[in-house]
């Protein structure tokens, strides 16, 4: 699960922890006289005209909070899908609300191609200015919350992982007030892909953010340089869930960019799978890159997003997969290799 991290200082991040969750919050339940937040306040609605709750009293509505980088969200898709399937004509109205973490994800044309691509057809509401996520005193990705038929607010629950009490929720609200036999059972899905759930058991890396406001272990021997070009280089050895840089690059608050040339990034990590969060400058100038695992090409190992000898490109901002090892998971270094300059890197996420 994705909290809203406080701003740090950029003098102190570099060697500050932060909590992990892997596994995400557990439900809580709701007093049914609560009355329902507001959808008012989107700039943009994408599959549907806009709505807000008064008009949708008689429905059970599902309120999915995402962004469209954010793997923990990715990764519940595949019930969002089948909940909105099995039970629309049953009364459940599924609305996703889209409220970005980085600045490319306020562009809305970022959002609807997520949409074509992540095959998502109910309505989304763009929250650019968090107007309905503080609404309902929102503060992770993804976060569910379940208002029924009167419009009341009754279930909320964040993180993944946790599927089956949603869906118990959904049908218990639907058979309030629907007239029709409402569908048991719960939902399997073939969970693959990007939206594959995590190997939690292996799982020992956390999120890491690169830009100077949040990120923890980087292990360059230089003097950091925010905000400007600066040459940096490896370090002899990375210790687990470290990071460093190779080639002039600027570390700015919420991404790096490489300035000149070819750069790289390497991280030590332990996990079954390697996102990146990344994009070119300009998507219309494509940038090459290569990835290598353990200083080899991945072979199998690859990720959907290069092949198996590690090669790739890079275009629109996005979450990009670049490892999911088939073996045995064990310690291991990650390296990327940028062949032009004008990438922008902003976040790691593993599964």
């Amino acid at each position: 699960m994705k909290n809203v991290m406080l701003t740090l200082s950029p003098f102190v991040f570099f060697a500050m922890l932060s909590p992990v969750d892997f596994a995400g919050c557990k439900a809580v339940s709701t007093p049914d006289t609560k009355p329902g937040p507001s959808l008012d306040g989107a700039v943009d609605w994408l599959n549907s005209p806009s709505a807000n709750l008064a008009t949708l009293r008689g429905k059970v509505v599902l309120i999915s909070f995402w962004t469209y980088t954010c793997i923990n969200w990715r990764r519940t898709l595949p019930y969002l899908r089948q909940w909105e399937a099995k039970y629309r004509d049953h009364g459940l109205i599924v609305i996703g609300i889209h409220t970005p973490e980085f600045a490319f994800e306020h562009e809305v044309e970022n959002v609807r191609r997520s949409l074509h691509q992540m095959n998502i057809v109910y309505p989304v509401a763009i929250d650019n200015n968090y107007t309905i996520w503080n609404s309902f005193e929102n503060n992770s990705w993804p976060a569910i919350y379940l208002i029924d038929a009167n419009g009341k607010l009754r279930y909320r629950t964040f993180g993944e992982g946790n599927y089956v009490e949603p869906e118990i929720q959904i049908q218990k609200l639907l058979k309030e007030t629907s007239t029709t036999t409402i569908p048991g059972g719960f939902a399997t899905v073939q969970d693959s892909g990007y939206e594959a759930a995590a190997d939690w058991k292996h799982l020992a890396s956390p999120e890491n953010f690169l830009g100077f406001e949040r990120t923890i272990g980087f292990a360059s021997p230089e003097q950091v340089q925010l905000n400007q070009s600066s040459v940096y280089t490896f370090p002899r050895r990375l210790q687990m869930n470290g990071w460093a840089l190779s080639g002039d690059w600027s570390i700015g608050r919420e991404y790096l960019r490489l300035q000149k040339g070819k750069g790289n990034i390497r991280y030590r990590f332990h996990a079954r799978d390697v996102h990146l969060i990344m994009g070119a400058a300009d998507p219309a100038v494509p940038i090459h890159f290569q990835v290598l695992l353990n200083g080899k090409p991945p072979g199998r190992d690859h990720g959907l997003d290069i092949n198996s000898n590690g090669e790739g490109v890079l275009l629109h901002h996005g979450m990009y997969q670049l490892i999911r090892q088939q073996g045995t998971i064990g310690d291991c270094e990650f390296e990327i290799q940028f062949e032009d300059s004008n990438p922008e890197v902003f976040d790691f996420t593993f599964g």
